[in-house]
């Protein structure tokens, strides 16, 4: 029987990879307005304000927008989009002027961050920074619901995808599941003494 550290490690590699793809393919888990209209994945988020602020050069943009660019155009049944000639969807007149607007979500903004580099970060070694950003997603996305600071609480959603997300995002902490494993093995002298 293996040990509840292997078990522990087996379990963190598999969510951190599972959390990767939900992340870098796009899978929507909220609709929130944006500096480039309803953003519905952390990616989307980042690249906009990442345009925006002229941070990266559009190379890097590229290269996170791709991967989802690809499975969205596999699963709609069209033509797969070129690195080249892949347009950077609503982002493209988004303006530096346009991005303090986002600082009114400034969790969302946060936590899209973080959840990018977690997802990132997860392949090499997992941690807690992927939590740290669905966590501050989901509180600013509860809190926008719940003080309707937008116009209509219609633009603020958040997807069943978001579960997903966060439970593996959870799972990726290997010193966590190791805890819950060593929690939910039962003492073999108890159930000797039962019988």
């Amino acid at each position: 029987m293996a040990s509840s550290k292997k078990w522990a490690s087996i379990i963190s590699s598999i969510a951190s990879c599972v959390y990767f793809l939900v992340i870098i393919l796009q899978v929507p888990l909220f609709r929130v307005p944006c500096t480039a209209g309803i953003c519905r994945t952390p990616i989307e988020v980042t690249s906009s304000q990442l345009i925006a602020c002229e941070l990266f050069p559009l190379v890097v943009v590229k290269a996170l927008l791709y991967p989802g660019a690809f499975a969205n155009a596999l699963i709609k049944n069209r033509s797969i989009p070129s690195y080249d000639s892949l347009k950077l969807y609503k982002f493209t007149n988004v303006k530096a002027a346009d991005a303090i607007s986002e600082l009114q979500r400034l969790e969302v903004l946060a936590g899209s961050y973080l959840s990018v580099a977690g997802a990132l970060l997860g392949l090499i070694k997992p941690g807690r920074m992927s939590l740290c950003g669905m966590l501050l997603i989901v509180w600013g996305l509860v809190r926008e619901i719940i003080l309707r600071k937008s116009t209509s609480t219609t633009h603020v959603y958040i997807y069943p995808a978001m579960s997903i997300a966060l439970f593996s995002a959870f799972l990726s902490i290997t010193k966590d599941v190791r805890r819950i494993i060593r929690s939910c093995k039962r003492p073999r002298n108890v159930k000797a003494k039962l019988f």
